[in-house]
């Protein structure tokens, strides 16, 4: 799935026929667009940086499509580019392989493509790789600017035999401000030798994305040169006076010499490698944090936090007593002397701030300030969050003082270097988007500098040791990667449009700049899970539903049916509980999270990223909203009636932001009902007719609510990472934190605890989405996680800065 790739959403044969199920486009192929004219330069250079885009994430994945042309590209009515058609595309091996070798069903020497945008190792009938579509992208690009094809004979034989030996009619600039620049990728894209060609579809938008922002200027000054020129013409023929002729030469000169200044596209920031620092095969999470020498991280699921170190140079990591519970690191000292922590308990939901010394100490509380999210300035003040508001202390922790508030959850906070700056990921719409804010450092000034677009969620700001950049992460369907964004536009603002640094295989996140800005530290994930559940006989965990990888799965109450979450991908699935007759039930750009299965196992209720709640069944009709702003929807056991946890709007009184509650819908009627005194509450479930269960105090504690006195009362207390009710209704699960998780169980009916496994051994999934691991029941009692068979850790990307 990808913004620029045809999406198709379904596969399957009914009645012996196979089809598909694609999104639906409405617009035009290119080559329609193109039947009314060559395109303006900026047009053509934005689809190029488009389809290059898509070209690079099917590259990716291992996929080379051999058959690109205008025919295949479909512009939408908003100006998107669509690959279509890869009927004809091949799988290479896995991205792990030393060899690119074809999966296609073809045999060698057999020539495939359409003439005139073959590469010459098509023609030839040779094995081709990712190159091949980038020869094809030249051929499309040059028809673009030039409304001519780039081979064209009257017969494909010699069509083919021009691609092979001749090369196309040189493109020339004209008043439309085509340049140099775009020759040379085009002559680049289209080299006979692989080797000399562009290495990859992301190389190649990068250097069609330095041009973009420069041909509308380019094409004014073109315009302006010739009629000026003209005018002095006129005057030095009127007058007759050498004078004026001197004057226009000079003129001209000066205009020519800008034109070919504004043509010459910037330089960009480009990783030249990338080198991985550690391999212990911890799930890590969080931002990075360095002092230069050491690189600080979070490991371990959630509940369990651990603070890990490595060298910026590589070799093992080994773990920094904090002493304090469950401890996030967020930042180092400026002199290296600590590191600022958030751990301990919690009020109101933040957590309050402590100082570790590094290598060795006693952790020290920062005064009675806590927070939800916090960075050091400069000269070793504090700056945090207080949900939507911004805060300064002094470096004790004292003096607390407010900077500024916004309509909207802040984090990630991040100061420059030379402390006159500030930047902020902000949140609106309950989650739904996310930009980039930045301002003064005393608050002041603060605005969007960046907002969600087609790539992705942007958040996480780090600026470069030079205030120039701001390098952030986005994340999107198909991951998360790294960005640059020019923080000080150049003359007529130059080089102000992000620049990607990483399109995959990895997924990076957590990025911090190095001291010097040489180097970006940052998190590489590669996601693959595996359901498992807890065999009692044999004391360990083992594979269940095939080993799919999925998370949540949820069963019917009897235990036939079982919906899941696909993982990483997050699309909702229903099948019988040995995993027969899948059935596809939500489609991106829809993620799931929480699903819960009906009673009769004819429904399915989840969350989406978005946090609204939704109800799908599995007769294939589309998903309907009930709530927004709300999280963990569960059933009755009679499948009347839906409990979940919602939370007030952004525009509530201070008092009242981000309070939580409880309500149920009936499916019936379709009323709404608060559930009384849950204030503060969240993760219910309904057991039995008669009650239900909820967390409170940041999931400290289980509470029951009895319906008939309408009153709470106090079932347990710990540290609860995740819980779920047995499809029965008479057992509580649940997973513990701390240095030794847990999985147990309560007895509804006598409040009698069990411990079923110790959950040190298992490492489970820490999902972006989901969040914690999530622990499951099934049928036969046994409990289920996601063991996390993926890889997760620090590399190092050395970057060239222009």
């Amino acid at each position: 799935n990808h913004p620029n790739i045809l999406a198709v959403y379904q596969l399957g044969n009914f009645e012996g026929t196979t089809y598909l199920v694609s999104e639906l486009l409405e617009g035009d192929t290119l080559r329609q667009e193109l039947t009314h004219g060559a395109l303006p330069a900026r047009k053509a250079i934005d689809y190029g940086v488009q389809i290059a885009h898509g070209l690079s994430a099917a590259h990716h994945k291992g996929i080379v499509h051999r058959d690109l042309k205008p025919e295949n590209i479909f512009i939408t009515r908003d100006a998107r580019a669509k690959i279509l058609d890869f009927g004809l595309a091949k799988l290479m091996l896995p991205e792990d392989s030393d060899t690119l070798t074809a999966h296609d069903g073809t045999t060698p020497g057999q020539v495939m493509g359409t003439a005139g945008y073959m590469a010459p190792e098509q023609v030839r009938g040779e094995a081709v790789d990712h190159r091949a579509d980038i020869f094809a992208f030249g051929a499309i690009l040059y028809e673009l600017v030039t409304r001519q094809r780039a081979f064209k004979k009257p017969t494909s034989a010699e069509t083919m035999t021009a691609i092979l030996h001749e090369d196309p009619p040189t493109i020339l600039p004209t008043a439309e401000g085509l340049s140099p620049g775009l020759s040379r990728i085009v002559q680049r894209c289209l080299e006979k030798k692989p080797e000399r060609r562009f290495q990859s579809a992301s190389d190649l938008a990068f250097a069609l994305e330095a041009l973009s922002d420069f041909t509308q200027v380019t094409s004014a000054a073109f315009g302006r040169a010739a009629v000026e020129q003209a005018a002095v013409g006129r005057a030095a023929e009127s007058s007759g006076t050498w004078k004026w002729v001197a004057a226009a030469v000079f003129f001209a000169a000066l205009v020519a010499g800008a034109i070919a200044w504004l043509r010459t596209a910037p330089a960009v920031p480009v990783v030249e490698a990338v080198t991985q620092l550690t391999d212990d095969g911890e799930p890590k999470t969080g931002q990075l944090v360095s002092d230069g020498s050491r690189v600080y991280f979070n490991e371990g699921p959630n509940g369990s936090w651990k603070i890990a170190q490595v060298s910026t140079t590589g070799g093992r990591t080994s773990l920094v007593d904090t002493r304090v519970s469950n401890p996030w690191v967020a930042g180092v000292a400026p002199d290296n002397s600590a590191l600022l922590v958030s751990a301990g308990g919690y009020e109101d939901a933040l957590y309050p701030l402590w100082l570790v010394p590094i290598p060795a100490g006693e952790p020290r509380r920062l005064g009675t300030i806590a927070a939800s999210d916090e960075a050091f300035f400069p000269d070793g003040r504090i700056l945090f969050v207080n949900y939507r508001d911004l805060y300064v202390a002094e470096k004790d922790g004292s003096n607390p003082r407010m900077l500024a508030s916004m309509d909207g959850y802040i984090q990630d906070p991040s100061v420059s270097a030379d402390g006159k700056n500030l930047t902020a990921t902000l949140y609106t719409r309950g989650w739904a988007t996310s930009t980039l804010v930045e301002g003064a450092a005393d608050g002041t000034g603060l605005r969007t500098i960046l907002s969600s677009d087609k790539d992705g969620w942007p958040c996480c700001g780090r600026w470069s040791s030079d205030g120039k950049y701001l390098v952030y992460g986005t994340a999107h369907r198909q991951g998360s990667d790294l960005w640059a964004l020019p923080m000080h536009a150049g003359f007529f603002g130059r080089g102000k449009a992000p620049i990607r640094l990483t399109a995959g295989p990895l997924e990076y996140s957590g990025a911090v700049l190095s001291r010097d800005g040489k180097q970006i530290f940052a998190i590489g994930t590669k996601r693959r899970g595996e359901v498992v559940h807890y065999d009692l006989q044999a004391k360990q965990f083992v594979p269940f539903l095939g080993g799919i990888s999925a998370i949540d799965p949820t069963f019917s109450k009897d235990g036939k049916w079982v919906a899941y979450t696909s993982y990483p991908d997050h699309t909702l699935w229903r099948s019988r509980a040995d995993g027969t007759e899948r059935t596809q039930l939500t489609y991106p750009p829809l993620k799931v999270q929480s699903p819960s299965i009906s009673p009769d196992g004819n429904k399915v209720t989840f969350t989406s990223a978005q946090y609204d709640i939704y109800i799908v069944g599995v007769d294939g009709a589309a998903p309907q909203k009930i709530a927004e702003h709300s999280a963990a929807s569960g059933w009755s056991p009679d499948g009347n009636v839906l409990l979940f946890t919602s939370y007030y709007g952004y525009d509530r009184p201070a008092a009242e932001r981000h309070q939580s509650y409880l309500q149920t819908f009936d499916l019936r009627t379709k009323e709404l009902r608060v559930v009384p005194s849950s204030e503060g509450k969240g993760g219910g479930i309904l057991v039995g007719q008669d009650g239900l269960i909820a967390t409170a105090e940041a999931f400290a504690k289980f509470l029951y609510f009895d319906f008939k006195s309408q009153k709470w009362s106090e079932l347990l207390s710990g540290n609860f990472v995740s819980w779920c009710a047995s499809p029965d209704g008479k057992y509580l699960y649940f997973a513990t934190g701390g240095t030794e998780p847990q999985a147990k169980r309560v007895r509804l009916s006598e409040g009698k605890v069990e411990t079923i496994a110790s959950l040190s051994g298992l490492r489970r999934v820490v999902d972006a989405i989901e969040g914690g691991p999530q622990i499951g029941v099934a049928p036969d009692g046994s409990i289920v996680f996601t063991r996390d068979i993926g890889t997760q850790e620090i590399y190092t990307l050395n970057i060239k800065w222009p």
